[in-house]
């Protein structure tokens, strides 16, 4: 039957298209009180019969706009739209495939008064703003923002749901202006769903006092806004899952919304032993947007990429609960705060071999260690944004953290040298529980003077923070040769750290010409301290309990980092073209008193110029080209900086060096990003470089008869990078129903690096070549096809005859599927493969990863029940292949194996009309 319903589907596609026809629209808007072209306006076809929209683009300088596609359709109505005049309407009889409107004339807004026109524009373009209308996308049943975002042009959503809007990155997700569940933003975007948006606006990221300034955001970074429809204002709405497979794995997740005008309170759980420890209802885009898989890296190793799941190592259980709340209160304070408690359980075991090459010898490392790793976590924030009048604006933002954790592990190791002898070995238990409690406080005031952007503005930030740690190490290691010995320790160590930090900064801009070109005085003044003291006892036989100080491994110090930054800059921000430059000149002094060494007390004083500059040209809403230059310096740590010898570890012994000085980096940014309206084409393109002096290395000798590696610190200069990137996207419509978007994208990136190999100075220059080609076919509500291949070719080359030049190779490959027939049933697949030929003889060079899900929707498409498979092939491993300058490891751990999984799924929605409840469900946890 399935099968018929598949044939019957197909055969009536194939009849309804037979009966569509191509058409081709042009013309040229004008502006009728200047006779000028619009540039940027928005032109759209809408149906006669539902107003649903056919096909759209955007005039371009010109004023010149094309619109092509396939309609069955006799007439169709005819938009353009642009902001500050009204809108043009005209029905357009599809009785020719090329139809020329000519020139149409734009009247001013305030001249159309007396028309209607209730249809609203696709796309909406200002001058710092691009603004979708929901209804204009189509998606699939229950699509959630995530899903509505990877339909709008110029917006690219990956796997990990990192989104990108023209070229791009998006950094923070607002939900009627305010933010929703802290700053993860893959929460709203995987667990909103489309239907209760109404629009969708995306602009440079700002501060709130930014925006309440007038200044210009973050022109590398973009901020969405969902504007949730009036009528769904008021109600509750939400979803449950579960879902429970074989292995015993299991998931739960849950949310509720209420809705109320101006409150808005939302709660959320979630649990699973799958490692996953973010928030999701179980569908295979939200499960498997992370999944663990197989990879190869560029270098040449082999493993186990998992950034969603504890760093790919392990099993992890986890579960999370959360609490988000928003409110205005009276009329001029608008309040947000959230609360999340997260707990997690991981256990993971581990084996590794290292080949160490040095100058004129190698040696080789042996390794297995076991962990159980419990953590609790608690965190709340809030938000507090005053207004007391249209000139002046407050800012408190309180943030408070803690956690407990807790460690057990054991480890066993053992070094041979080249003739493969023992040389020594050691082993290593421990059971580590440590508190963690964090307290800050950002207060920003700000007053806005005069008519033409001039402001001042106050800022204090401080931060309180303890950490407090027992540690409990039973350990051996034993040296052998001609001098052996054995160093056996049983301890118990008491830690204790605080740390308090507060930062002021003043503003004051005066404007030089109205609202365009502005001079900057800043002056910043910080100081951090912090107290850490670690008591470690050893175990005294006779009182049978750790009572014998040991002044050796025990540290006591107190810590003290104050700068003194002023700053002068200048801004220009016209209509198209924005440049800020920054002088500051940095007077840091860091501090260092040793209660138990003060022979090893620092005080070092440091003085740079610190500068900035960033310029953005905006040839039109559709292209743009950017730059910028910083000048950095960043002192050395003050673990670098103290000269006692830290031997914790006794085969791995580190001493400081207090003659370190500060690096200096200097950064070059600059691209190009650019969105085809007419073509649906977009080209994004940018370059990057650094050149860092005084940089601070390691600098390791190892003892050739006893192996022992001692590590020191140094300044060296040359380090550099730099890289480019390219990204060409194209979307060619078949029709009304299909589509095909081509993605290409290429990365270069060179870096040269000057480290230390046994005392010898030596550079390592690495260049990378990335480019990755996919290929999506989109059949609207037929089926999904999504291709990719990628290439990484990678070559490392050194100075100095101990090092091989090494030329890795991968190939990665993976296609991703969905279908949409027979109605109400969808199967999704995401199916990788990874080759890497240069890995050693005997070590796996390849391998497979695919999940598969069914979902079939009941209960009126609210309920969906699911049927996924993790690892349908049974191959994900972990063993991986690691190649650098100085050594060659293979290791593998406990990786999550193949299950199958059952679940569920149901969501709720009573969100009435302009503020009524409704009479669709309701639905309390």
């Amino acid at each position: 039957m399935k099968k018929l319903s598949l044939v019957f589907a197909l055969c009536f596609s194939l009849f309804t298209f037979s009966q569509e026809k191509t058409f081709e629209i042009t013309g040229t808007l004008i502006a009728e009180d200047s006779n000028l072209p619009i540039e940027s306006a928005t032109v759209y076809l809408e149906r006669v019969k539902d107003s649903s929209i056919v096909t759209y683009t955007i005039s371009d300088k010109n004023g010149f706009f094309k619109l092509e596609g396939r309609t069955f359709d006799e007439s169709l109505n005819f938009y353009a739209s642009y902001v500050g005049y009204g809108p043009y309407l005209k029905k357009i009889k599809i009785d020719r495939e090329k139809i020329d409107l000519k020139t149409i004339s734009m009247q001013l807004d305030n001249q159309l008064k007396e028309v209607l026109i209730k249809s609203t524009a696709p796309i909406t373009i200002k001058k710092d703003t691009l603004e979708f209308n929901v209804k204009s996308f189509k998606t699939k049943k229950d699509a959630t923002v995530e899903d509505l975002l990877k339909q709008l042009p110029g917006v690219e959503v990956d796997e990990e749901g990192k989104i990108t809007v023209n070229g791009r990155e998006v950094n923070k997700i607002l939900v009627n202006g305010k933010p929703f569940f802290g700053d993860d933003p893959t929460i709203t975007t995987k667990n909103l769903t489309k239907d209760i948006v109404e629009k969708i606006q995306i602009v440079d990221t700002k501060t709130k006092s930014e925006a309440f300034s007038g200044e210009a955001g973050d022109k590398e970074n973009k901020t969405i806004n969902l504007t949730i429809k009036e009528e769904n204002n008021k109600g509750v709405f939400g979803r449950v899952a579960g879902g429970y497979g074989t292995d015993e794995r299991y998931e739960y997740a849950g949310m509720v919304n209420l809705f109320d005008n101006d409150r808005r309170i939302s709660a959320l759980a979630g649990g699973n032993n799958i490692n996953s420890p973010g928030f999701s209802f179980g569908e295979l885009n939200k499960m498997f947007g992370g999944a663990s898989m197989i990879s190869i890296n560029s270098n040449g190793s082999f493993n186990f990429d998992g950034r969603s799941f504890g760093g790919g190592q392990g099993i992890t259980t986890s579960r999370s609960t959360g609490l988000n709340y928003a409110d205005v209160i009276g009329e001029t304070v608008d309040i947000a705060g959230d609360y999340f408690n997260s707990s997690s359980n991981s256990e993971n075991e581990t084996i590794t071999e290292r080949e160490t090459i040095l100058a004129d010898s190698r040696f080789f490392t042996n390794s297995r260690s076991t962990s159980n790793n419990d953590t609790d976590s608690h965190s709340a924030n809030l938000e507090f944004e005053i207004e007391t009048d249209s000139t002046f604006q407050l800012n408190i933002e309180p943030s408070f953290r803690y956690s407990k954790t807790r460690t057990l592990f054991n480890s066993n190791d053992e070094t041979l040298d080249e003739d493969l002898v023992l040389t020594n070995q050691s082993s290593v238990n421990s059971d580590v529980e440590s508190y963690a409690r964090d307290f800050s406080t950002d207060i920003s005031a700000t007053k806005r003077f005069g008519s033409k952007g001039g402001f001042v503005r106050a800022v204090v930030n401080t931060n309180v923070s303890k950490q407090e740690r027992e540690d409990m190490l039973n350990s051996v290691a034993e040296i052998f040769g001609d001098l052996p010995e054995t160093i056996i320790r049983d301890q118990f160590t008491d830690g204790d750290n605080s740390s308090y930090g507060v930062s002021t900064e003043f503003t004051y801009r005066l404007p030089i010409i109205d609202k365009k070109f502005f001079l900057n005085f800043e002056y910043q003044f910080s100081v951090d301290k912090e107290k850490n003291r670690q008591s470690t006892f050893d175990f005294n036989d006779i009182e049978e309990d750790f009572t014998d100080f040991n002044t050796e491994l025990s540290t006591d110090f107190e810590y003290r980092d104050s700068r003194s930054i002023p700053r002068i800059g200048a801004t220009y921000n016209g209509e198209k073209f924005y440049s800020r430059l920054d002088v500051g000149y940095n007077i840091r002094t860091l501090e260092n008193n040793d209660l138990l060494r003060p022979q090893f007390n620092v005080e070092r004083q440091f003085k740079n110029i610190e500068a900035s500059y960033r310029v953005n040209y905006r040839f039109s809403p559709k292209a743009s080209l950017y730059g910028g230059y910083s000048l950095r310096n960043n002192p050395p740590a003050i673990r670098q900086l103290q000269a006692f010898t830290d031997v914790s570890n006794p085969l791995s012994i580190v001493i400081g060096n207090p003659n370190l000085e500060p690096s200096n980096r200097h950064g070059f940014y600059g691209g190009y990003n650019g969105f085809d309206w007419q073509k649906r084409t977009g080209f994004y393109a940018n370059i990057n470089a650094s050149f860092t002096n005084n940089q601070v290395v390691s600098k390791t000798v190892v003892d050739p008869e006893t192996l022992v590696r001692t590590t020191t610190y140094e300044n060296v200069d040359g380090n550099y990078n730099f890289g480019f990137s390219a990204t060409y996207s194209k979307e060619v419509k078949k029709d009304t129903l299909k589509s095909v978007k081509f993605n290409l994208r290429a990365r270069y990136n060179r870096s040269r690096n000057i480290n230390f190999n046994n005392n010898v100075q030596y550079a390592s220059t690495i260049n990378n070549i990335t480019p990755r080609l996919g290929v999506d076919f989109i059949w609207n509500k037929v089926m999904d096809i999504k291709p990719y291949y990628e290439l990484v070719i990678s070559n490392n080359a050194y100075d100095i005859d101990a090092f091989e030049d090494r030329n890795f190779t991968s190939h990665n490959a993976g296609i991703r599927t969905a279908t949409f027939l027979p109605k109400k049933l969808e199967w999704e697949n995401d199916i990788r493969f990874n080759y890497n030929p240069n890995v050693a003889e005997g070590f796996q060079k390849s391998a497979w990863f695919w999940n598969s899900t069914l979902t079939y929707s009941l209960l009126k498409d609210k309920g969906l029940i699911s049927l996924k498979v993790y690892d349908l092939l049974n191959q994900n491993t972990n063993a991986r292949r690691i190649a650098t300058q100085d050594y060659i490891q293979d290791s593998q751990s406990t990786v999550l194996r193949q299950y199958f999984m059952l679940g569920f799924s149901y969501k709720f929605n009573s969100l009435g009309s302009k503020g009524e409840t409704g009479d669709d469900d309701f639905f309390f946890f």
